[in-house]
C-alpha cells in the first residue's frame, strides 16, 4: 500500500477527532462579524476557498481567499487564517512575516515546531493528520472539517459517509476516461478545484474544474464518449441530462461534499496504478515548496 492509500483511508477517524477538538480552537479561529481572509498554497488554497464560502454563506462575517501569493496587502482584515500542512511554505511565511504586528494571524498545521510556530500568532495543530505522502488528502479535509466544525456545520453524517466513500466501488467505467470534470457550487467549487488538482498530481490526468452553472458556457464543448463529469454537490436543474446527451459520464454527488472528495482521492489512486504511476512520488513535485531567498 502507498503512503496515499494509507494515509486516505484513515479521513474518517481524522474527522472525528478535529471535529470533537473544534472547542478549544475557538480562541484562535475567527469569530462572528469578523473580516476575515483564508489563504494557502496549492491544495491548501483550494480548501481555504471552500472555507472562505462555508463561512461566508453562514452569515458569520465577509471572508475571501486567496493564494498566499496573491494576498492584497491594500485591504484591512481582523484576523487572516493560513492553511500550511508543512509549516515551511515559502509564501505563505512571507505573508505572515509581513502581517506580523499589524494583522492577528491564525495557522492551520500539521508541523507546530517549523517555522510557522515564530511566523503566525497562533496555532491550531493538527498533528495527528500530517502526511508522509507528497499528495495531500487527510490533511487538506480534516483542516476544512475543523473549520466546519468551528462553524457548527460539521454533519453527523459526514463521518459515516467517509466511511461509505472507501467502501464502495469507484463508478463503473470511470478509471478508464481519458478526461475528468468536477463541479461545485458554493464552497464546493473549493473541493471540484481540489478534485481536479489530486488527479493532476497524483495520475497525471486531464482535469478541469468549474463553478457548476459555468459548464454550460463553454467548458461542456469537451464532454463526450470517453470524458467523465463529477458533480460534488447539489447539480443544477437539468445539467445531469444535458451531460449525458453530450455521451460522457455522470457522477452524481450522493454523499456529503466532502465524502465525495474521498472518493476522488481513490479514483486518483486507481488511474495512477492503470497507468503504472506511482502517486507516492508525483512528478516535479515535493511535499513543500521552498524557495531559496
Amino acid at each position: 500500500m502507498t503512503h496515499v492509500e494509507d494515509e486516505l483511508t484513515s479521513q474518517p477517524e481524522c474527522w472525528a477527532r478535529a471535529a470533537s477538538k473544534a472547542p478549544r480552537f475557538v480562541k484562535v479561529l475567527p469569530a462572528p462579524g469578523e473580516r476575515v481572509a483564508m489563504v494557502g498554497c496549492g491544495t491548501s488554497y483550494f480548501m481555504a476557498q471552500a472555507a472562505a464560502a462555508l463561512r461566508e454563506g453562514a452569515g458569520q462575517g465577509e471572508t475571501d481567499a486567496f493564494a498566499a501569493s496573491e494576498f492584497p496587502h491594500g485591504r484591512r482584515y481582523d484576523r487572516v487564517v493560513a492553511l500550511t500542512r508543512s509549516g515551511t511554505t515559502t509564501e505563505v511565511l512571507d505573508l505572515l512575516g509581513r502581517l506580523k504586528g499589524d494583522t492577528p494571524t491564525t495557522a492551520i498545521t500539521a508541523a507546530p515546531d517549523t517555522p510557522v510556530e515564530a511566523a503566525a500568532d497562533a496555532l491550531a495543530v493538527l498533528d495527528f493528520a500530517d502526511e508522509r505522502s507528497v499528495v495531500q488528502t487527510r490533511f487538506a479535509t480534516t483542516a476544512l472539517t475543523l473549520f466546519r466544525a468551528h462553524l457548527g456545520l460539521h454533519p453527523d453524517t459526514a463521518v459515516t459517509d467517509a466511511r461509505t466513500a472507501l467502501a464502495e466501488p469507484l463508478p463503473e467505467g470511470i478509471v478508464e476516461c481519458g478526461q475528468f470534470t468536477f463541479l461545485g457550487r458554493g464552497w464546493t467549487v473549493g473541493l471540484a478545484n481540489e478534485a481536479g488538482l489530486k488527479m493532476r498530481e497524483a495520475a497525471l490526468a486531464w482535469t478541469e474544474a468549474y463553478p457548476a452553472m459555468e459548464y454550460r458556457h463553454g467548458p461542456i464543448s469537451v464532454s463526450t464518449a470517453g470524458t467523465a463529469t463529477w458533480m460534488l454537490g447539489d447539480a443544477p436543474d437539468g445539467l445531469a441530462e444535458q451531460v449525458r446527451g453530450t455521451g460522457a459520464l455522470w457522477i452524481a454527488g450522493a454523499l456529503d461534499p466532502l465524502a465525495e472528495l474521498v472518493r476522488v482521492h481513490r479514483l486518483a489512486v486507481a488511474v495512477a496504478a492503470s497507468r503504472g504511476l506511482d502517486p507516492d512520488t508525483p512528478r516535479h513535485l515535493t511535499r513543500s515548496v521552498i524557495l531559496e531567498p
